[in-house]
């Protein structure tokens, strides 16, 4: 069996019709076209052309139930934000990504077991963290970004 490869790099349009497949589950198709018209002004082949685009991605996948298609996500939103994440976390520099951490903590909302979760992870992090963490942005020499 051949693996797909899994395209993570998606247009906000994309992200818009996977947060709905993510939030339902397995959907025929009128089903996300019916959500996202209640978003957004778009026809139905520009929902139909985002679907097969994201199945060509590899981030949906597609099977036929009567005359109807019915799509699922390969990848889970938690999966995609990760990895999304973590692209773009690769192209900052080390120093300075505890406050970029900072900044979205404060700004993005969080239940009560998040906190305890990150306030834990913090906790067994801390004993082994360095008193500060170097630029890695030039190979040669040392800079204050």
């Amino acid at each position: 069996m051949v693996e797909k490869k899994i395209e993570h790099n998606i247009s906000e349009a994309e992200w818009e019709v996977m947060r709905i497949v993510w939030t339902l589950g397995k959907i025929h198709t009128g089903d996300v076209i019916e959500q996202l018209q209640l978003k957004k002004d778009w026809s139905q082949s520009t929902i139909k052309t985002l679907m097969r685009r994201l199945v060509k991605k590899g981030l949906l996948q597609t099977h036929k139930d009567g005359h109807r298609f019915v799509y699922s996500a390969t990848v889970t939103q938690v999966e995609m934000m990760i990895q999304v994440t973590n692209e773009m976390m690769s192209r900052m520099c080390d120093m300075h990504k505890g406050q970029v951490l900072i900044e979205i903590i404060k700004k993005i909302p969080l239940t009560k077991n998040d906190i305890t979760t990150i306030e834990q992870e913090l906790a067994c992090k801390k004993e082994n963290a360095p008193a500060m963490v170097p630029c890695d942005c030039l190979t040669l020499g040392q800079h204050d970004c």
